[in-house]
Parts: C-alpha cells; structure tokens; sequence
C-alpha cells in the first residue's frame, strides 16, 4: 500500500513538472489513456529508482551533504531524474529532460510537490506504525 501510495504522490508530482517547465516531455501525449500509461509507467520507473539507487548515492554522497548543509539533495534528485529519464528512453514510454539544469529545477518542483503531496495525504512511511 505504501508503494502503490509513493508511486501516485510521484504520478502527480512528475505531471506538475511536466505542466510546469517547459523542457520537461512525457511521451507519446496521442489520447489521454496512452498518456496516463505513458505518466504511470515513467512515475514506476522514478519510484523505483529513488527506492532502489538513491540510498545508495545519497550514502556515497553523505560527505557532499555534510559540506553543503544538505543542498547536495538537489543534485542527487536532479541525476535520478535523469537517470529515469535514461531508462525510460528503452521504452516506447519516456521522459525527456532539456539538459542538468533544467533536471535540477524539474527535481527542486518534483521534490516541493511531493512533500506537499505528503503532507496532505498522510506520509507512507508512518502508514506502517
């Protein structure tokens, strides 16, 4: 339940960036099912790599966090979202991100958005005590 939870605060997060900036594309956009399939398949492959990979950086980072009081965090999300973005290019479902800067402010609006999210739905990490 928690995933599934994770999986559509991210969903909405990734479609207000893409609402938001302009360098940010889900693809194929034909109809709406085929881009609710495209949304749903890019926010698993985010979900997972923030599951899977980012504990792993944010671990190989801890100095670069310590050093810059935790600003790093926008760095790290900006190469998962890139990273998702990578992956999702072996798909016929994909996410285009202009070039690291714009990776960076995607991520700062995904990142807001999400704790927004959060805040008002409940937090999944605390649906468990």
């Amino acid at each position: 339940m928690r995933f599934i939870l994770r999986l559509l605060i991210n969903a909405a997060a990734i479609a207000f960036a893409w609402w938001l900036i302009p360098t940010v594309e889900i693809t194929p956009t034909g109809d709406t099912a085929e881009t609710l399939l495209a949304l749903g398949v890019v926010s698993l492959i985010f979900t997972l790599v923030n599951s899977l990979v980012k504990p792993i950086v944010r671990l190989l980072s801890l100095p670069l966090y310590i050093l810059t009081l935790g600003l790093f965090f926008l760095v790290i999300n900006a190469a998962m979202l890139l990273l998702t973005s990578w992956i999702t290019g072996f798909t016929s479902f994909g996410l285009e991100v202009g070039n690291f800067g714009w990776a960076m402010l995607a991520a700062l609006v995904i990142a807001i958005a999400s704790w927004i999210l959060q805040m008002l739905l409940g937090d999944p990490k605390k649906s468990r005590r």
